[in-house]
């Protein structure tokens, strides 16, 4: 998480941040998920070190796992912090949501307790924000509570971070995802822990007969007692898949009784978009995310992790599967996403959104100076009389010798009046909303832009996109116009933005300057979005200043 300027995070910085935690739940023991959790750390939220301090029985923390320094780690990793100290270092500092800052002018305080530690002694900072060798940030990990989701159980450690390796404090959104990290982080944690109990009691399980009966409580005990749910199903045969038993964690999550539980096998309760993801997951060790639906009709996204159980030596077998609740983890990854697509002010597609969503409609003409070598390969494995399940799936502009897809709709630019019908790309620019910045400040400008955006969006149809390209400037991508159509739609537009705008206590007009620009295959969204560009500067310049801004 090199780049933190907001609201711009790098998608890549998403995905990596997704991956690590991804892998923090499939590592197979405690010592992977913490090694797992501390170097996620360093590889994916831009930080150079990180320690991971895990609470012992006694309640103890001790230096478990450690990345980005092998002489720190050497010196630290094994070494007891007590309880005591660390509570103290926790209810000190500045709180950042859950997180705990400690900047270098309050931790020479600390310096004599007994928690092991790696900081050193620098010049005092240049600028506000700059991070200071000694200065420390916490991340509790906290265990989820009683009733699932958000809600905080018990200690099970404490993140140590330290050198962001922009150098710099971390802004509102590196400080959530921190925090949406250790979260998961203790997830994966409890997790490791309950899967190391679950294996040990499925190895005294299967010695022998007595080893069976004696671990029965036990194993009991930790399937209804489970704080995520569990549940047990047949393996094979005629009923493979249905519920023998579930855990009241399981049922307060779906909100249906145990008794009615034992009607359904998962796939009837899977999502019907889930139903490949279901079918694809191996019954022995497999996982998947997916949701599965309440009594209620809604749907929550689950994980779920099969396990298999003998019954007794070469006796039946059956699914043990772990349902573990992430509906929190999935709406901050689709808050995540949405941030790096959305402009922040608007709520409008960004300038990389939209050009998704425009290359998402155009495809390349193999030969074309635009297509890759791997867009004329694809072409070859089109030839007419290869199998459709054979080849490879793609767009393609021009037949010529090939066979086209059927699913791809080309886009062809209407000519003239031939009444034919394209994707119209309307690029606007605003006319005289620099003097209101000059004359009224930004919070006016800010409002204008809010307005426009919301007049663009209620101007257009079900499906049209509205984004805004950075600035003034906005992008209005609508299929199936003719030419008349988007010269009508650009007249509309134009006329609801001239309106008068409420702004900071007073009546404000803008005007506005449209170039109509049409995408057809074979082109690029930049090429698309230049030629829009520069039709709508020729209509700019086509008007009188004195009548851009009435339109």
């Amino acid at each position: 998480m090199e780049t933190e300027s907001e609201p711009y995070v790098r998608l890549e910085s998403l995905r990596q941040l997704h991956r690590v935690m991804a892998e923090m739940n499939t590592a197979r023991s405690l010592a992977d998920t913490l090694q797992t959790v501390a170097d996620g750390v360093v590889d994916a939220l831009g930080y150079a070190l990180a320690c991971v301090n895990l609470v012992r029985p006694d309640g103890d923390l001790v230096v478990a796992a450690f990345a980005g320094d092998q002489a720190a780690e050497a010196l630290i990793t094994g070494r007891v912090g007590s309880r005591a100290s660390w509570e103290r270092r926790l209810t000190m500092g500045e709180r950042w949501g859950d997180l705990v800052f400690i900047p270098h002018t309050e931790g020479w305080v600390l310096d004599d307790d007994d928690v092991p530690q790696w900081y050193t002694d620098g010049p005092e900072p240049r600028f506000a924000d700059e991070w200071h060798p000694s200065d420390r940030l916490f991340a509790p990990m906290y265990a989820p509570g009683p009733q699932g989701g958000g809600t905080s159980g018990k200690l099970v450690g404490v993140l140590s971070v330290d050198r962001p390796r922009n150098g710099r404090h971390p802004g509102a959104w590196g400080r959530e995802a921190l925090q949406m990290y250790a979260f998961q982080a203790a997830i994966a944690i409890s997790n490791a822990h309950l899967r190391s109990n679950m294996q040990r009691a499925l190895v005294r399980l299967e010695r022998d007969q007595q080893a069976l009966r004696a671990s029965e409580e036990s194993f009991r005990q930790a399937f209804e007692y489970a704080p995520s749910g569990m549940a047990i199903a047949e393996m094979g045969g005629d009923q493979h898949g249905r519920i023998l038993r579930t855990n009241d964690a399981l049922c307060r999550l779906l909100g249906r009784p145990a008794s009615a539980m034992r009607r359904y096998a998962f796939s009837d309760l899977v999502h019907p978009e889930d139903i490949g993801t279901l079918l694809r997951t191996s019954a022995e060790g497999g996982r998947a995310e997916l949701r599965l639906g309440r009594r209620d009709g809604t749907y929550v996204w689950v994980s779920l992790r099969n396990s298999v159980v003998a019954d007794a030596a070469d006796g039946p077998r059956f699914l043990l599967t772990h349902v573990e609740d992430i509906e929190e983890r999935k709406r901050r990854e689709l808050q995540l996403a949405h941030r790096a697509s959305h402009d922040s002010l608007t709520g409008l597609p960004n300038s990389a959104e939209l050009r998704a969503r425009l290359s998402a409609r155009l495809c390349r003409r193999p030969g074309s100076p635009h297509a890759s070598v791997a867009d004329m390969l694809d072409a070859a494995y089109t030839r007419p009389g290869r199998r459709a399940e054979d080849q490879d799936l793609g767009y393609r502009e021009d037949p010529g010798p090939y066979a086209p897809y059927d699913h791809h709709v080309h886009v062809v630019a209407p000519e003239g009046d031939d009444g034919a019908k394209g994707l119209a790309v309307l690029f606007c620019d605003l006319d005289g909303f620099k003097s209101i910045n000059d004359r009224f400040g930004h919070n006016a400008g800010d409002a204008v832009l809010i307005e426009v955006a919301r007049r663009l969006g209620c101007g257009v149809r079900d499906g049209d996109t509205v984004a805004r390209l950075g600035g003034d400037e906005f992008v209005i991508l609508a299929d199936g116009l003719g030419q008349a159509d988007a010269e009508d739609l650009a007249v509309r537009l134009r006329s609801e933005i001239i309106q008068p705008i409420r702004a900071e206590g007073r009546a404000v007009r803008v005007g506005a300057s449209f170039g109509i620009g049409w995408a057809h295959c074979g082109m690029t969204a930049d090429e698309v979005l230049k030629s829009a560009d520069e039709r709508m500067y020729v209509e700019k310049r086509s008007r009188p200043k004195q009548h851009r801004r009435a339109g």
